[in-house]
């Protein structure tokens, strides 16, 4: 049968910014203060979520006028959890490794392992133009992170760690304490073959914008093949924003409203910056370079992913992304504490039944 380990993780979006998931003026019963974070934390661990994944943000812009910093607000989730994962964004540019990996190795201690990163490779030029770091190109900021994670990966498991990158640069650096083992997943989104190729040389998770199972399954045989080649392995978490009700008319109703309630002004102003992203890579393959402005009203295309309907339906589209190659669905939600409690009682037990049948039947085919 499905161990825990081939099952399907389930991760969710912490709301740690202003404004909810979707850039519309519907109603979002969504708060970003610690106490509804707190508390969306805890029912996330009680309804078999796996993961929260963190937000960094410098700025306000698209609704999200208040932003709370990613590292501190990760940890105070882990401290009121027991078991959940929490996964801190951290941009290269504004942090160094060597801090980075001081402060990932200590909240490493306080939680038992259960703090990961996610290395964000830069997307609003805006931010960087008012914090006064230096915007880079599109494939030399994933130049970058890949030697912020290099550096990272030699920091935690190397005394007298020596690296002279291009970006950064240690003499005989022992850092002590080191993390626990096993050491702290890195995270990675993107799509553009600088992303693809940088999650198959050093990243353990590769988050994709949200997309159909066919196109999942050309990025996750592309990335696999590659990092097969180089020896490693990489797994895959994709973006979707689920909308789960007891009837398909019921979704289909809420995302309808979420639409024709968007604001245009920010979605436009969102797809502006996005171009300084996906569409600014060579090929013009990566996140939001195909993406409609109806699709930009959910910030990583969530609704392409089309977990939008009863929970029977929902979980037979998560099965199709998990034969696509995903290892992990990354959930956005309206009302985020309702929502989350709904989907753990009813749609991950679907999911888990679905997983235990297809073993069966593998089985029974040997």
């Amino acid at each position: 049968m499905t161990s825990h380990s081939d099952a399907i993780k389930f991760a969710y979006w912490v709301p740690n910014v202003s404004g909810g998931l979707v850039i519309s003026n519907i109603e979002q019963r969504t708060g970003w203060d610690i106490d509804y974070n707190r508390k969306l934390a805890q029912i996330a661990e009680a309804n078999a979520f796996d993961y929260a994944l963190s937000q960094i943000r410098f700025t306000a812009g698209y609704g999200a006028d208040n932003q709370h910093e990613s590292v501190s607000f990760s940890h105070a989730l882990l401290a009121a959890t027991t078991t959940l994962k929490v996964i801190a964004a951290i941009l290269p540019g504004p942090w160094n490794p060597a801090l980075a990996a001081k402060q990932i190795a200590t909240i490493n201690h306080l939680t038992n392992g259960r703090v990961a990163v996610n290395i964000v490779s830069g997307w609003f030029r805006g931010e960087f133009a008012a914090i006064g770091e230096l915007w880079l190109d599109h494939d030399e900021r994933y130049r970058r992170s890949e030697e912020f994670i290099r550096a990272l990966r030699g920091i935690w498991t190397e005394d007298s760690f020596t690296l002279k990158g291009d970006f950064y640069r240690f003499n005989n650096y022992s850092m002590k304490p080191k993390p626990i083992d096993p050491q702290p997943e890195i995270f990675q989104g993107g799509s553009s073959r600088a992303a693809r190729d940088m999650a198959a040389r050093v990243s353990d998770w590769y988050f994709t914008n949200g997309n159909t199972p066919e196109e999942i399954r050309k990025q996750v045989d592309d990335i696999r093949a590659k990092a097969k080649a180089n020896g490693h392995k990489v797994k895959i978490g994709v973006n979707a924003f689920a909308i789960a009700r007891e009837t398909e008319a019921e979704a289909r109703a809420v995302l309808d409203e979420i639409v024709a309630k968007a604001n245009p002004e920010a979605v436009q102003g969102f797809a502006d910056q996005v171009k300084n992203a996906g569409k600014a890579s060579p090929e013009g393959e990566g996140n939001w370079a195909k993406s409609s402005l109806e699709d930009l009203v959910q910030y990583n295309d969530g609704f392409r992913s089309n977990l939008i309907g009863t929970p029977e339906q929902i979980a037979e589209r998560i099965l199709n992304l998990k034969d696509a190659g995903a290892d992990l669905i990354l959930l956005g939600f309206l009302h985020f504490q309702e929502e989350v409690e709904f989907f753990g009682k009813r749609v991950i037990p679907l999911v888990r039944e679905l997983e235990q049948a297809r073993d069966r039947e593998l089985v029974a085919a040997e």
